[in-house]
């Protein structure tokens, strides 16, 4: 039985933990691991424009000796309303994985429903995981751990960004804040599993709609686009929103909330950006912003959980998403690590 990854909390903290110490290493050593040897392919097929995705797992893929086949759903049958079911029937013959770029999470819940091998959100309406690890690796390289540190993002918190750190960041440990307005609150339902999740990491959760409250003694500050995929339609009512707060203020990553933070306030931003809006260009482009580093985690963090799904790793017929204990360590030559002569 294949595990699969479509929301953050499908990995336990133990498991979030060897994902991201796999990915270190798969960074130093881009070319040491190849899990994929055959090659194997893996399907990536994308509902929605994409640039980091697509080049990421792109290149991920080819880096772990597999055969990238990058499909634009679009041009297939999917995109005519093929049940996704017969999809994932027809791919899982023929591929050693599926990662999906798609809509409502629902569609990609029904993939991994029929698929007999690993099916990984490469982002829904709802979630963003992949993102996500990457981001924990960004931030685990600059301060060493997670555990305890305060992770606020600033914007739009019913995103899928809002949703994933939320999850991803209450099972590393960290203090999530949400700094959002009343109308852009995340999901009840995602709040109330981060904060379970929090309660046995020691980790927390916060919604707080004051946006420099929300920035106070940050250790990262995260933001995204205001108007995202799929909701273009809402764009003057969301930028009226999240561009005011009180008299003088808004839900900008600007530099006077980044002063709030604490000192070496790590900035994050998943890309696109658009510089005026929900972010400044002296934050993006400043001292503080790890956001290329963070772009190019994305390679690592997929490249590591590639490797983890397909290995023994990501097998365990035994465990559910919701009940997941510790796994013993994979060793490298399950996860695909070349031995040097």
């Amino acid at each position: 039985m294949s595990r699969h990854f479509l929301r953050d909390d499908d990995l336990s903290p133990a498991e979030q933990g060897a994902v991201l110490d796999l990915a270190e290493q798969m960074k130093k050593d881009r070319f040491g691991w190849q899990p994929l040897a055959g090659p194997r392919a893996v399907a990536v097929l994308f509902d929605k424009p994409s640039l980091r995705t697509r080049v990421s797992f792109t290149v991920g893929i080819a880096e772990l000796g597999g055969h990238p086949l990058v499909i634009d759903t679009q041009t297939t049958h999917i995109g005519r309303g093929e049940p996704i079911e017969d999809v994932a029937r027809v791919l899982t013959r023929q591929v050693a994985a599926i990662a999906w770029r798609t809509a409502g999470q629902e569609r990609i819940d029904e993939m991994a429903s029929a698929a007999t091998v690993p099916v990984i959100n490469a982002l829904t309406d709802e979630f963003h995981p992949c993102q996500v690890l990457a981001d924990l690796q960004t931030i685990r390289a600059h301060y060493g751990s997670l555990a305890g540190r305060v992770l606020t993002f600033l914007g739009d918190g019913s995103s899928n960004m809002a949703h994933s750190y939320l999850l991803g960041g209450a099972t590393a440990g960290m203090l999530v804040r949400i700094g959002a307005p009343d109308a852009y609150h995340p999901d009840p339902a995602v709040l109330d599993t981060a904060a379970r999740i929090a309660a046995q990491t020691g980790g927390g959760v916060e919604v707080l709609t004051d946006p420099r409250a929300a920035c106070a003694g940050a250790d990262v500050i995260a933001t995204d686009v205001w108007t995202s995929m799929g909701v273009e339609a809402e764009r003057n009512q969301r930028l009226a929103v999240l561009g005011a707060y009180g008299d003088s203020d808004s839900y900008q990553l600007d530099g006077a909330k980044l002063a709030l933070g604490r000192p070496g306030c790590l900035v994050l931003h998943c890309l696109p950006a658009h510089r005026g809006e929900e972010i400044s260009a002296d934050v993006i482009d400043g001292p503080n912003s790890v956001v290329w580093e963070q772009a190019e985690n994305r390679l690592h963090a997929q490249k590591a959980l590639l490797s983890w799904l397909c290995s023994s790793g990501g097998h365990d017929p035994a465990v559910s998403p919701a009940h997941r204990g510790v796994h013993p360590p994979v060793s490298p030559r399950a996860l695909g690590r070349v031995e040097q002569p």
